[in-house]
Order: structure tokens, then C-alpha cells, then sequence
């Protein structure tokens, strides 16, 4: 049975290998990535989905702007190989974006398909004027408003906002 949680510390090594998995290593080389690069995920926002003690899928939301508009960017979200089709991606979008919601944010923007996301609400009618950092895709830049009119007038190269990941350094002995 699947259940979906916020992510763990603890989850991190198995994320990580689940990303491999469906994306290879041009994931690091995708617009998203360097937004994302260095940045937490939005506090609450970093779901995974798991069968017993396995993680099967992951979806995370970071903060950003939209030009002067903040909002979330979700990605990456994966499914393990074996376990797709089982709708495990179109849960964690959905909890994604009612967490995201309840948490009062005001937008997601994504980089995907727009058949697969527009069942979520996700379409391509505010992102026009909105640019990823290098090489993408245009017609692939989805938003989704929360608020009615949050992404109104939105323009620019969207930004990371979020929190930078903090380095532990390790006492000397």
C-alpha cells in the first residue's frame, strides 16, 4: 500500500538514486536543476511516496520569483520504473498542490508536459513573458495560480528564492 509523507533526512539516499533512475545525469544539466541548485525545498513541500519501507515516487516544491511574482516551482517529481502507471505521480502532484494551497502560496510553475499537467490546472496562458535560465522548452513552462490573478502581468527569468542548503562543518578533533 502507498502512503505519501513529507520527506526525511533519511530519505535522502534513496531520493537521490530514485532520480538517477528516471532522469539519469542530464537532470543536472536542465534549467530547473539550476534554479533549484543550492536551495532548500519549501518547508513542508518535499513529499515522497513509499510502499512499506521503499520510496517509490518523490515530488518538491522550491521557492521562487516570477519576475516580481513569488510562487513555487514543483520538480523534479519521479516514479520508480516498476511502479509507474499506478497513478503514484498523479497523487504526489495532487498532495503537492494542495499542500501548497493550504500553506498559502499563490503559484506553481513547472517545466513539463502540458497533456499530462493540465489535468492538475497547470497551463501555459501566464508563462509567456516568464523565461527559465538557459535553453528551454517554451510551450513546456506551466503555471498554475492558487490565487486568481497571481501570475497577472508575471515577466522575467524566474529566480530561486528560497533558502540556501547550509554546509555542516565538522569540529576539529
Amino acid at each position: 500500500m502507498i502512503s505519501i509523507r513529507i520527506e526525511k533526512t533519511t530519505d535522502v539516499t534513496a531520493r537521490e538514486a530514485l532520480l538517477d533512475e528516471a532522469y539519469g545525469p542530464s537532470r543536472f544539466r536542465k534549467p530547473s536543476e539550476k534554479i533549484r541548485r543550492g536551495r532548500q525545498p519549501a518547508e513542508g513541500l518535499a513529499l515522497v511516496a513509499v510502499d512499506g519501507d521503499r520510496i517509490v515516487g518523490t515530488a518538491r516544491l522550491w521557492h521562487v520569483a516570477c519576475g516580481d511574482r513569488p510562487a513555487l516551482l514543483l520538480g523534479p517529481v519521479a516514479v520508480a520504473c516498476d511502479r509507474q502507471r499506478e497513478g503514484i505521480g498523479a497523487a504526489l502532484i495532487a498532495q503537492a498542490v494542495d499542500a501548497a494551497r493550504a500553506g498559502g502560496h499563490r503559484a506553481i510553475m513547472l517545466v513539463g508536459d502540458a497533456h499530462y499537467y493540465g489535468r492538475f490546472g497547470f497551463s501555459a496562458e501566464k508563462s509567456g513573458n516568464l523565461a527559465m535560465p538557459g535553453p528551454f522548452e517554451r510551450h513546456r513552462l506551466l503555471g498554475l495560480e492558487l490565487v486568481p490573478g497571481a501570475l497577472d502581468g508575471a515577466a522575467g527569468v524566474i529566480v530561486a528564492t528560497g533558502r540556501p542548503v547550509t554546509k555542516t562543518r565538522r569540529k576539529a578533533a
